[in-house]
């Protein structure tokens, strides 16, 4: 299999700081992770992370079964190093998606909700390392009784689904709460060697991005699609609940506003339409289709309007994101958009991250 890396070989030394916690519990070499980001995070980009010294994690919950074993033994062919895989907690599949994990080796399972006890029990007994994703410090501290190895703390400037504490604050609130238990990744707002300094001084052992990766060459990501995301302004994203009930970072379109505009009533039947369209996509069938939406409701407290709403995201996402059409679909993304404006290679960013990185904290010590 042909290297993606772009040079990897070349990739600088780390600063001794830079070996945290992270590193020592993944094995690998910069405290770097590359998001779970669906319809965006496949082989090739994970391989790309993975080759270049981060963490790679591959999006599960828009493949099929069959389809994650592929991309699984794909990246496998593609790196020897250490990657991770993103679940959906209420998948209706799920306990057959952990046991492909375990027969698979797979070094991390991160999760995007809240995993179940039982799922964090079982992967963790099988030597899986579980990260989930939390926006709240009472999140963190529930994962963190549960047994996870670490959390990565995302905090309102990050992409899609995301919550209202800024990562500056929410962050250091993880790392007192639960930093002496489990690995704690920033992640919202970090695309830069400066800010990953800025995650270590505030006691995290890395940074998490998913923006910087998406706008990347190995992204899968048309290039029409990219070229809207370099035109975004920091001032260009808006957090809505109008796309699939929950509140959502994505580029301001006209598309965007309309669904801003309009009445939930009128929501429901495109909803409709992107549930079966998603059913289709992944080969569900209705009935594990309702199974999975009253896991949903009961599991999240939603009503059955919000539940059907819940289609919406990742069908509306594959339209922009996949299909290269913007117009009928959404863009999401981190605020950090609007400091972006280069597509460079994967192992560019990470090169360009440890560098300033090392930079950073040697100025520092002189300081």
């Amino acid at each position: 299999m042909t290297d993606v890396t772009g040079g990897a070989d070349a990739l600088p030394d780390p600063h001794a700081a830079l070996r945290t916690k992270l590193c020592e519990l993944v094995g690998v070499r910069y405290p770097i992770v590359q998001t779970g980001m669906g319809w965006v995070a496949g082989p090739r980009l994970v391989a790309a992370t993975a080759n270049a010294g981060g963490l790679g994690i591959l999006a599960s919950a828009t493949m099929t079964l069959d389809e994650l074993a592929a991309a699984v033994a794909e990246v496998r062919s593609r790196t020897a190093n250490p990657f991770g895989v993103n679940l959906r907690t209420d998948a209706p599949d799920v306990e057959q998606r952990v046991d492909l994990l375990v027969a698979s080796g797979v070094t991390v399972a991160s999760f995007a909700q809240a995993p179940r006890p039982d799922l964090v029990k079982r992967l963790a007994g099988a030597g899986i390392i579980v990260i989930p994703t939390v926006g709240a410090r009472r999140h963190a501290e529930k994962v963190a009784e549960w047994g996870v190895h670490g959390v990565i703390a995302q905090g309102a400037e990050g992409g899609g689904h995301t919550g209202p504490v800024p990562t500056t604050l929410l962050l250091p609130s993880v790392v007192d709460a639960v930093g002496d238990k489990v690995c704690v990744i920033g992640a919202g707002g970090f695309s830069s060697g400066r800010g990953l300094v800025a995650a270590l001084a505030y006691g995290a052992s890395g940074i998490a991005m998913g923006t910087r990766f998406l706008l990347s060459r190995e992204s899968t990501v048309p290039d029409s699609v990219k070229q809207i995301y370099l035109g975004t302004p920091v001032t260009g994203t808006v957090v809505t609940t109008r796309v699939d009930g929950a509140p959502q970072r994505v580029i301001r379109t006209g598309l965007v506003d309309h669904l801003e505009g309009a009445g939930r009533l009128g929501a429901l039947p495109r909803a409709l339409r992107n549930a079966l369209a998603f059913r289709r996509e992944t080969h569900s069938s209705m009935r594990a289709l309702a199974r999975e939406g009253l896991a949903m409701k009961e599991g999240n407290e939603l009503s059955w309007a919000q539940v059907l709403m819940a289609a919406n995201a990742p069908m509306m996402t594959k339209a922009a994101l996949v299909d290269g059409q913007p117009e009928h679909g959404i863009l999401p993304t981190g605020q950090v958009v609007g400091v972006i404006d280069e597509l460079p290679s994967v192992a560019e960013i990470i090169r360009s991250i440890i560098t300033e990185a090392n930079a950073t904290l040697e100025r520092l010590a002189r300081s």
